[in-house]
This record gives structure tokens, C-alpha cells and sequence, in this order.
């Protein structure tokens, strides 16, 4: 498996490689498994309402409550229309309380309780929020080392920052899990096949969530377009052509697509980061995958034959395993103990 990866340009493996067995190769029961399956495991949270300077706000909920020693604190980003009732989130959250850590999950714009303040909403390359919310934290506890783990968009919109922030980041580690670092492709590979479920699945909330903004604003001038055409939106390259591209400024999709796709900007990235894909991935192709020239020296990349899009499950269908946490726990204890020996 890594001499072909290799072969390919695939560089900075890990070893702990993910071998799932049975139907669980299956890339769409992977992807699909929690979803179905995985029960709630976080009760206790607590809410902190994050305010922007442009006057909208973040809704961050933390696994119980916020630190009041100098925990580590780890600050998760959810996926395309994700929350912390995401499976992946509340598996993550719980075997982070279990390792002693804290945790807290910033919803983009409008994806938990409240909706948003403004016409605008988020996309994969919003990088701006995370930004203000993750000095926020930094600034509120200033002895409590911070990591940051994104999945999918959220993996994406992580890499980004990263890179943005160069040698200024403020993160001892970062974990980034099936993100879409080429976005054009992933638009592309979501509407073939049996991916196009998953893409009406996304699409159904991203067009209930923007008719809902019809209600509180001026949309057809914003956008030119009134609710019966956003009603009959069918992919979600028409929806980021239509919506997210014009409202947050950019002249297209491709423009959208072009500017924010993460994989332009993990050569600047110095912070200690772990990439997670899998190369059967529904909703994306390997060439998203970055070659050796593309990446900097801190960056470790865990590619898998099978794994789904946020899957990563061994075991069997009937006593899983939950092989994705152990391994962001894993990389974040690794640089933890890294950073208290060059303290």
C-alpha cells in the first residue's frame, strides 16, 4: 500500500494503517454506518455564544462545561450541514472527556439552534470565524495548550487557516479528516452515482436553510433568484454557483472553488498536522490527495484503501470500533508530550 502511494507522490506516511473487515471495506457503509447506528454519548455541554465583529455570532458548545484549570483544549469544526449532534462529533467529544481533555464544537453560521444574523451564511473556505473564535480562546486561557480537529468542509476550512496563519498559529497540533482539499472535484464526484444521495441529502438542508433567510430578507435582490429556483436547485455546484459564491463574494463557483480549496495552502503550514483520508472516499477522487511537493515538513498524511467519508470503523457491524478517534487522541497526545519536553 505505501510503495503504490508512493509511486504516486503520496509522501509523510503514517504507519497505523486502518484494515477494516468483512462488509465494513464497503466504502458507503462506512461512510453511512454512524449515522444509523451510533448512539448520542454527550449529554452534559454548555453553550457560549461567540459574537463577530460584523455583528453575527457562533454558537460553541462545550462538552460540560467550560476548563477552569489549564486543560488542553481541543476546538472541533463539523462538516456540510453538521453539529454537534453529528455522530462523529460526539464520538470525538466523548473520548476526549475520557483522555481528560476539553472540548468545544464552533458551529458555523446558522447550524445549531439560532439562525444567523445576516443574508451570508458559511462556506469551505471561511476561515475568519475559526480564526476570531480560536484567539478568543487563546486570550481566555492563555495556559491551556489548544488543538483544533476539522472534519470534511470543517477539515477543509482547517487547512486554510493553517496555512494562512504560517508561523503565527496559535494551535500546538491540528487534525484533518476526509476534507475536500480540491473543492471543484468534490463537486464533481458527488453528483455520479450513489453519491448523488448523499448530495440531495446535504442539498435538502442547505435549500430549507436558505428559504428561511426569503423569510427575513431581501434574497431576490442579493441574489437575483426568487424561492421557486433555489426550490429546484438539484447539485451543489448549482447551489454554491446561485448562493454561496454571490453572497460571500466571489465572481463564481470556480472563483469559490479556485480561492478556497486547501490544498494551495498546506505548504505554509508549520503547525504539527495530521491529514486522515481514505481513498474510496464518496465524495471525492485520490486527486485531491497532495503530492510531496505541496506539503510542508509538518504535515503527516494517513491514507487508507477504505474508510468512507468520515468513517474509519473495525470491528464488526455488531461490535464496532471506532478506529478515527484513537487516532486523532493519538496525535494530539504525541504533541502534547512533544511540547511539555521543549518546555
Amino acid at each position: 500500500m505505501k510503495r503504490l502511494l508512493r509511486s504516486l507522490g503520496f509522501w509523510h506516511l503514517t504507519t497505523k494503517v486502518f484494515n477494516p473487515k468483512g462488509v465494513l471495506k464497503n466504502r458507503h457503509i462506512q461512510t453511512l454506518y454512524s449515522t444509523f447506528f451510533r448512539k448520542e454519548l454527550i449529554t452534559n455541554t454548555s453553550l457560549e455564544k461567540f459574537f463577530l465583529d460584523d455583528g453575527d455570532f457562533v454558537e460553541c458548545v462545550w462538552s460540560n462545561n467550560p476548563p477552569k484549570d489549564n486543560r488542553p483544549i481541543v476546538i472541533l469544526f463539523h462538516g456540510l450541514a453538521g453539529s454537534i449532534n453529528s455522530p462523529y462529533i460526539q464520538g470525538l467529544m466523548h473520548e476526549l472527556e475520557k483522555e481528560g481533555y476539553a472540548s468545544v464544537i464552533m458551529h458555523f453560521r446558522g447550524c445549531y439552534q439560532e439562525e444567523n444574523l445576516l443574508p451570508r451564511a458559511y462556506h469551505s473556505g471561511d476561515s475568519y470565524d475559526a480564526k476570531a473564535w480560536i484567539e478568543h480562546l487563546q486570550k481566555t486561557y492563555p495556559n491551556s495548550p489548544l488543538h483544533a480537529v476539522g472534519f470534511s468542509l470543517g477539515g477543509n476550512m482547517l487547512l486554510k487557516l493553517l496555512g494562512e496563519w504560517k508561523e503565527t498559529s496559535p494551535l500546538l497540533s491540528a487534525v484533518s479528516i476526509s476534507a475536500p482539499m480540491q473543492l471543484e472535484i468534490s463537486a464533481d464526484t458527488i453528483e455520479q452515482g450513489f453519491s448523488k444521495n448523499y448530495q440531495e441529502h446535504l442539498l435538502k438542508a442547505l435549500r430549507s436553510t436558505l428559504l428561511e433567510k426569503y423569510k427575513k430578507f431581501d434574497m431576490k435582490s442579493l441574489l437575483g433568484i426568487d424561492e421557486e429556483v433555489v426550490k429546484n436547485i438539484k447539485t451543489i455546484r448549482e447551489f454554491d454557483e446561485r448562493y454561496t459564491a454571490v453572497i460571500h463574494g466571489y465572481d463564481s463557483a470556480y472563483d469559490y472553488y479556485q480561492k478556497c480549496s486547501a490544498k494551495q495552502f498546506l505548504k505554509d503550514i508549520t503547525t504539527p498536522t495530521l491529514i486522515i483520508h481514505a481513498l474510496d472516499d464518496p465524495f471525492m477522487t485520490p486527486e485531491i490527495l497532495p503530492k510531496e511537493e505541496e506539503i510542508s515538513s509538518h504535515i503527516t498524511i494517513n491514507i487508507s484503501k477504505h474508510g468512507g467519508h468520515v468513517g474509519f470503523i473495525e470491528g464488526s457491524i455488531f461490535k464496532p470500533t471506532y478506529w478515527l478517534d484513537k487516532q486523532i487522541v493519538s496525535h494530539i497526545k504525541a504533541t502534547q508530550s512533544l511540547h511539555k519536553e521543549n518546555l
